[in-house]
C-alpha cells in the first residue's frame, strides 16, 4: 500500500498509543497538511456507564461557546405566540399540522435540530419512522421539547450540540472546525465535558470518563490525557 505524504507526515508526529494534554491533540490535528475542504474536529468519550439499563443513558444538548462553524437549520412544530417567537428568533421552518403533513408526505424534514411546544408533541408521534432514525425527534433532555421557544431557537443557532451515548456507552459529537482557533476548540471541550459531568448518572458507579478522543473528518484518532480535561471541569 502506497503511503501518502500527509499520511507519513501523521506517521512522524503522531504517537497512536500516545495519550496527549488536550491543548497538544488539538494543536497536532490543526497543525496537520491541509485538505481542499475545511474538516470537521469530531470528539468521542467513552463513558463508564452501561448503555443497557435506561437510568444510565446520557443525553442532552450543550451550546458550545463557538459553535460548530456550520450554520444550523432549525425546524419548529408550535402554534400562536410561539410560532411567532420562533419566527422572531429566526427559525427556518415554522408549523404544525401543516409541516407534519408536509414532512409525511417528503418523508424528510431538512433541518438540523427540531424543536417542539410540549402541546405539539401529542401529534408529533406520527413522524417517528422519520425524524427518529435521523436523531431529530424533539426531546425535554435536549432542550429541544419546550415552552419557550425563542431561547431553544436562539441556542440551537448559537452552536448547540446534542449528544447521546451509543450502545457501547460511547458519545460522538463535532466541537468545530480545523480553521477554528485552538483556544476556541479547547473551549467548547471544556464546555461539552461540564455538561457531562453535570448529568452524570447518579446509580453510575466506577470512573465516569473512561477515554477522550479526538479526530479530524480525514485525520488520525488522537487520545487525550484525561488529567488535562479534568482539572478543568
Amino acid at each position: 500500500m502506497t503511503v501518502t505524504k500527509r499520511q507519513k507526515i501523521i506517521n512522524e508526529k503522531i504517537e497512536v498509543s500516545k495519550p496527549y494534554a488536550l491543548t497538544d491533540a488539538i494543536q497536532l490535528l490543526l497543525n496537520l497538511p491541509k485538505l481542499k475542504f475545511n474538516e470537521s474536529i469530531d470528539i468521542s468519550i467513552n463513558l463508564g456507564v452501561d448503555p443497557k439499563k435506561s437510568d444510565q443513558n446520557v443525553r442532552g444538548s450543550t451550546s458550545l461557546p463557538h459553535g460548530i462553524g456550520k450554520v444550523t437549520k432549525v425546524a419548529v412544530f408550535a402554534e400562536g405566540p410561539e410560532a411567532a417567537a420562533a419566527k422572531k428568533a429566526g427559525a427556518d421552518l415554522i408549523g404544525f399540522e401543516d409541516l407534519i403533513e408536509e414532512v409525511k408526505k417528503k418523508k424528510d424534514l431538512d433541518a438540523d435540530i427540531v424543536i417542539s411546544t410540549p402541546e405539539c408533541m401529542k401529534l408529533l408521534g406520527q413522524l417517528g419512522r422519520i425524524l427518529g432514525p435521523k436523531n431529530l425527534m424533539p426531546n425535554p433532555k435536549e432542550g429541544t421539547v419546550t415552552k419557550n421557544i425563542s431561547g431553544a431557537v436562539n441556542n440551537a443557532k448559537k452552536g448547540q450540540i446534542r449528544y447521546k451515548t451509543d450502545k457501547a456507552g460511547i458519545i460522538h459529537t463535532t466541537i468545530g472546525k480545523v480553521d477554528f482557533d485552538a483556544s476556541k476548540l479547547v473551549e467548547n471541550v471544556h464546555a461539552l465535558i461540564s455538561d457531562l459531568v453535570r448529568v452524570k448518572p447518579p446509580s453510575m458507579k466506577g470512573k465516569y470518563m473512561k477515554n477522550i478522543t479526538l479526530s479530524s473528518t480525514m485525520g488520525p484518532g488522537i487520545k487525550v490525557d484525561l488529567a488535562s480535561v479534568e482539572k478543568r471541569s
